[in-house]
């Protein structure tokens, strides 16, 4: 007799890309009313799972059924319309248009007899969405001017809007802070007691311990096993995921910060943001943290130092000299690096191969009279694609196609291969499983022992406290405070980050 809560069913489910086999016989069984997460490793397979779901790739084996029918969705529409919905990690919205257009796009409310949009009725409709998710968004905001994070709380509110039985949420709190992180649980949890079924994506241990009902993991594109939450530790999630067990979540600290400045900030002043006055500075083989909450300002404190926003007043000086960055390309010139927070609207080429992706920051270093030399950007792939353990068939395969951690090791590759004095991460391991997060932590303490100095904008505490020498705390686009990462506590840190707010 068939169970009436189960709500989906996924058996069997097989696919394959040239060169590699992204799914091989796996399962996965969702019930009304509970939150499945679902956990791998980079590459193990979930968003290739849930887009074969979603009708996004057509799976080549196997079934799926939906309250006890079978489906198989052409497209995402049809995945919609039949109550199911998914909110991807690598956002991809409508930028130039407003918050509403975004949620009823293809779907717009028309004038009663005309074949005209009636905006008061988007509008309406729009604010009884976010008044029942308690969502404080302007509806006629233009995405493009919205951080990050509301972006993602627009997306998930346009999820809901569609009465979704059925609502996958991949990587949903990678760009959101701990206090929008309690606002989607409230949400998770209301959705729940209705009845909808939620699978949930995401790396974060205490996250999936916290808000989950079962968990399934993925090694390899392959199912390894379904547990209730509450009968799971940290360290037999992570031995499930890779395989083996991993004692240490962040390498044994090198402290190479040597006793000389590389980098000097002074009154740096934004021209567009609210970053005003900040002055620090910068030791060679120093790995050097910016802490704050969202719209404290750590992005933008990046940014123009790149050369990637302009600057109003302030200096930057290197070495002792005055130096412009006036935009990125002056930026690397000067031996500045930056790998930015979001990977698929300002890192990867999407359209093109793992190898363009690669060199494209250094093909100057490849020049042979007036033509590129393919076999030393060849070699040079091969090298980042082996020191960074990237999953992938080959250098000619389209970075679009790779996991979104994979995708951020080749943006690191790429940057390397540049030989930066000074790099800037902003949010390096945003999406990154424990595995991969591990080897990046490795590369950048790497960096550092090389003579490298490394600025690294984090959320998660925890990463900051286990990875730099030093913390900047940023509150209100101003520096609030400067700690010592090995003894200062997130509490500090916190009172330091909430100063200007």
């Amino acid at each position: 007799m068939q169970d009436k809560t189960l709500l989906l069913r996924m058996e069997g489910i097989s696919k394959s890309f040239p060169g590699v086999k992204a799914l091989d016989n796996v399962q996965l069984s969702l019930k009304a009313g509970t939150v499945h997460a679902l956990m791998g490793e980079n590459g193990a397979g979930k968003s290739t799972l849930m887009k074969c779901l979603f009708g996004i790739y057509s799976k080549d084996e196997g079934h799926i059924y939906l309250e006890g029918k079978e489906v198989s969705f052409k497209n995402s529409r049809e995945a919609l319309e039949s109550g199911v919905a998914m909110v991807h990690q690598e956002l991809n919205q409508a930028l130039k248009r407003n918050v509403m257009d975004n949620i009823w796009l293809g779907r717009y409310p028309m004038m009663k007899g005309l074949p005209f949009v009636s905006e008061k009725q988007m509008y309406e409709d729009t604010m009884r969405v976010f008044n029942e998710l308690d969502v404080n968004v302007d509806p006629k905001m233009i995405m493009s001017k919205m951080p990050v994070s509301q972006r993602q709380m627009v997306e998930i509110a346009k999820a809901v809007s569609f009465n979704a039985k059925v609502l996958v949420l991949d990587e949903p709190t990678s760009s959101l802070t701990e206090q929008e992180v309690e606002h989607l649980f409230r949400i998770i949890n209301m959705l729940r007691d209705r009845g909808c079924g939620i699978i949930y994506i995401s790396h974060k241990m205490d996250e999936i311990l916290r808000i989950s009902d079962e968990v399934t993991i993925m090694r390899d594109g392959k199912y390894i096993d379904t547990r209730n939450a509450r009968d799971l530790t940290k360290e037999e999630i992570i031995r499930l995921m890779v395989g083996r067990e991993m004692t240490n979540q962040f390498p044994a600290k090198l402290h190479c910060a040597q006793n000389e400045d590389i980098m000097r900030v002074e009154g740096l002043t934004a021209e567009y943001s609210h970053l005003k006055d900040v002055s620090f500075s910068l030791k060679k083989g120093e790995i050097l943290g910016v802490a704050g909450l969202d719209g404290s300002g750590r992005t933008e404190l990046l940014e123009n130092i790149f050369g990637a926003a302009t600057k109003k007043s302030g200096a930057i000086y290197k070495n002792g000299v005055q130096i412009g960055n006036k935009d990125p390309k002056e930026a690397i010139h000067n031996g500045f690096a930056m790998v930015t927070e979001e990977r698929r609207a300002t890192g990867i080429l999407g359209i093109l191969n793992i190898r363009e992706n690669t060199v494209i920051a250094s093909l100057k270093n490849y020049l042979k009279s007036i033509f590129l030399q393919d076999s030393v950007m060849a070699k040079k792939t091969d090298e980042m694609i082996q020191a960074m353990s990237i999953k992938t068939p080959s250098q000619k395969t389209k970075i679009q196609s790779l996991s979104g951690g994979n995708q951020q090791k080749v943006i690191f590759g790429r940057w390397i291969l540049t030989n930066p004095d000074i790099l800037l991460l902003d949010e390096p391991t945003r999406g990154i499983d424990v595995g991969a997060k591990y080897e990046i932590y490795q590369l950048i303490q790497n960096l550092a022992k090389e003579g490298k100095s490394v600025i690294m904008v984090s959320s998660e505490m925890p990463e900051l406290l286990g990875v730099c020498d030093r913390i900047l705390v940023m509150s209100g686009g101003r520096l609030a405070g400067e700690v010592d990462a090995d003894h200062t506590t997130q509490e500090e840190i916190m009172t330091l980050a909430a100063k200007y707010v």
